[in-house]
């Protein structure tokens, strides 16, 4: 297919509908179609920026004990109105909602099952900085069709997953998106309202030089991170000899896409600064679909420890760490877990930053 010429309808046809592998799936293609709808309506929301009126707190609390904005109501809303109706879905899971959102009994139930996250990065809304959505589809059995039902068959590893993707809102709205080919991005054309395939089987590359990590957080990292991100910062000078850049955009999408763009490591480690969570990004909705896409273009994705792909969710908003992107650079922060849980990790230091005093007794020769 030639990039700026095929459209997401032409792509999804050839792709799904016209394709004999495995990977063909009845109804998917449209599906796919109706989540770009989803995206675009977002997209022309977003492009009104202060003047279509959802800007600011929404007043009310999510199911994470999180503040949410207009837009996350709002964004929600046009992604149920956009999917409920055409017979594909059993059902869909948002960070916006508490339980399963089950299809109305006026509308066909399908046999795929939608879970996004409407718009992640909403806290950069009122800086007019970068947003995405995410979204993943699972398949379901024929006979799956009691709420309790569906709401189980949510509860599978990534893996399983039948397509992945994201919409980042940028100068330009792009979708990424896979189905099991490889990963794909489509810029949006808003003179004809169509996306456009501009980004063929993407690829990222297997060394990097930039890593992401919100650094306020170090001190309730564990020691491999800390491991790892130090030996970044003290760059040539130090045991990787050579210099690496920081990048942190609080948006998991804008994150990814950079990574998908031009390689990096995007790290959201388990951390100690609220014990009792295992890490801070959900598995259905923002973990799984992102590793999918990850891996699909030649990447790494695992929570330090596991690969995200293979995590069975024990619960529709589960939380996991996240390390992912260019994969050498994740093999290596795996590495440095497995040595730390064996015992064998040595804490990192450098002689030419080692803290010095007048008053430290002089070592013995």
């Amino acid at each position: 297919m030639l990039d700026g010429r095929t459209t997401l309808s032409k792509f999804l046809i050839d792709t799904l509908d016209r394709s004999p592998s495995p990977v063909q799936a009845s109804g998917l293609s449209a599906l796919l179609i109706d989540v770009a709808a989803s995206i675009k309506t977002i997209s022309a929301q977003l492009t009104k920026g202060a003047l279509g009126g959802n800007y600011g707190s929404a007043s009310s609390i999510n199911t994470h004990g999180e503040e949410q904005k207009k837009l996350d109501i709002a964004t929600n809303e046009i992604f149920l109105q956009h999917c409920e109706w055409d017979g594909l879905l059993a059902g869909m899971v948002s960070e916006e909602m508490n339980n399963v959102y089950t299809i109305p009994p006026g509308y066909p139930r399908g046999e795929y099952l939608l879970a996004f996250d409407p718009l992640d990065g909403s806290s950069n809304i009122d800086i007019n900085g970068v947003v995405g959505s995410i979204f993943s589809v699972l398949r379901i059995s024929g006979d799956a069709k009691t709420d309790t039902a569906i709401h189980d068959a949510f509860l599978r590893p990534g893996h399983e997953q039948v397509a992945a993707g994201y919409a980042v809102y940028g100068p330009s709205t792009m979708l990424v998106i896979s189905v099991g080919n490889g990963t794909h991005g489509f810029t949006l054309d808003r003179e004809v309202g169509n996306f456009v395939l501009t980004h063929s089987d993407i690829r990222i590359p297997e060394d990097t030089c930039e890593f992401a990590i919100n650094a306020s957080n170090e001190r309730f990292w564990e020691p491999p991170v800390r491991r790892y991100v130090q030996e970044c910062k003290d760059g040539r000078s130090g045991c990787r000899e050579r210099d690496f850049n920081m990048r942190w955009i609080a948006s998991m999408v804008a994150e990814v896409h950079r990574i998908l763009m031009r390689g990096g490591v995007f790290m959201y480690p388990r951390d100690f600064k609220t014990p009792a969570m295992q890490g801070r990004l959900r598995l259905l909705y923002e973990a799984g679909p992102m590793s999918f896409l990850v891996e699909q273009a030649g990447g790494m994705s695992i929570t330090g420890r596991d690969r995200i792909l293979d995590v069975l969710p024990r619960a529709l908003h589960e939380r996991v760490p996240v390390i992912l992107g260019s994969k050498n650079e994740v093999e290596r922060i795996a590495r440095y877990h497995a040595d730390y849980d064996r015992g064998e990790d040595k804490p990192f230091t450098s002689p030419l930053f080692n803290t010095r005093s007048l008053f430290l007794p002089e070592a013995p020769v």
